[in-house]
């Protein structure tokens, strides 16, 4: 009996198998390519252009500007005294021995307070965020209290603390646990439902569940509920140390600040400031933005190192 299959060439099967291997190796590639991250860093100059340059630029600007009015006489030196005027507070803080300790004052109380409001806010977060009966009961008052200024707090916190370092510490916790808190839920709130499932089907529950599933799943609103706690953090210990006066409570920025007004030397509150400004630059970029980075890399987010 005569077959009625088509005949087939053999240099056509060749080829389109040829080109099967291609497709799936040109797939392969991609996959990889997707893969892959690069691990060559990025050269310096590329570095200092992009990222050194730019705000070197703008504090100059600034400067310029500065001196410009200064030289205009748009207003009085004593309401804007010159950049040379600040820079000699800086010189005489810097001879004094007291530019390290006004900082160290300030650093090492919102550090620490920071701190304690991380270890009380990421519990209460995962609490909020899971158990909808506490969600519905403390969620409101979180998002109250994140939106209350945090000077609010420190004529209570005086009357209940006294002038000490505790009452510092109660007004960061107070303006800090919530952003915290609220950072976590809205990270949890944005973990796709399938990782859960996924992690429950795999044996992940209970404690396991949340540390290597929720917690890994909901780290990049977690990171920014954080840097928004760290600036809660020091706007409130900032508040704290105007506001609260005590030799016993040594001289901080904020309290610097207050007696710049209190001396009428307008160089002494720039000075404040701009040591204020700086620390607050400086934790961002030394621990935030690693943070950041680190957290975008292993999401295949950030190529370049």
């Amino acid at each position: 009996m005569a077959s009625t299959d088509t005949p087939v060439d053999k240099a056509d099967v060749d080829k389109a198998k040829s080109d099967s291997g291609q497709d799936l190796a040109g797939l392969e590639a991609g996959l990889d390519a997707l893969d892959a991250v690069q691990t060559r860093r990025t050269p310096f100059r590329q570095t200092f252009v992009q990222k050194v340059l730019p705000p070197i630029t703008a504090v100059l600007l600034v400067l310029v500007v500065w001196q410009i009015l200064v030289w205009t006489k748009t207003t009085d030196t004593y309401k804007l005294p010159p950049p040379a005027d600040v820079w000699h507070e800086v010189q005489d803080a810097w001879l004094q021995g007291t530019l390290l300790e006004y900082i160290w004052t300030s650093v090492s109380r919102g550090l620490l307070g920071f701190l304690m409001a991380l270890v009380i806010g990421t519990p209460l977060g995962l609490i909020v965020a899971r158990v909808r009966f506490i969600r519905a009961a403390i969620g409101p008052i979180l998002s109250g209290l994140q939106s209350l200024p945090s000077v609010a707090w420190v004529p209570p916190a005086v009357i209940w603390l006294g002038l000490n370092d505790q009452m510092m510490y109660a007004v960061i916790l107070l303006g800090a646990v919530p952003s915290i808190a609220n950072g976590l839920v809205a990270g949890v709130d944005q973990v796709p439902p399938l990782f859960l499932r996924a992690g429950r089907t795999l044996g992940a529950t209970g404690l396991r569940h949340t540390w290597h599933i929720v917690m890994p799943a909901a780290l990049p609103g977690y990171l920014a509920g954080l840097k928004q706690g760290w600036a809660f953090s020091w706007r409130s210990l900032m508040a704290a140390e105007i506001i609260a006066q005590s030799p016993d409570l040594g001289m901080g920025l904020g309290q610097l600040l207050e007696a710049g007004r209190t001396n009428s030397s307008m160089a002494q509150v720039f000075f404040a400031i701009l040591l204020i400004l700086i620390v607050g630059i400086a934790i961002d970029l030394l621990i935030f933005s690693p943070l950041e980075r680190r957290v975008l890399r292993s999401r295949g987010l950030l190529v370049r190192s």
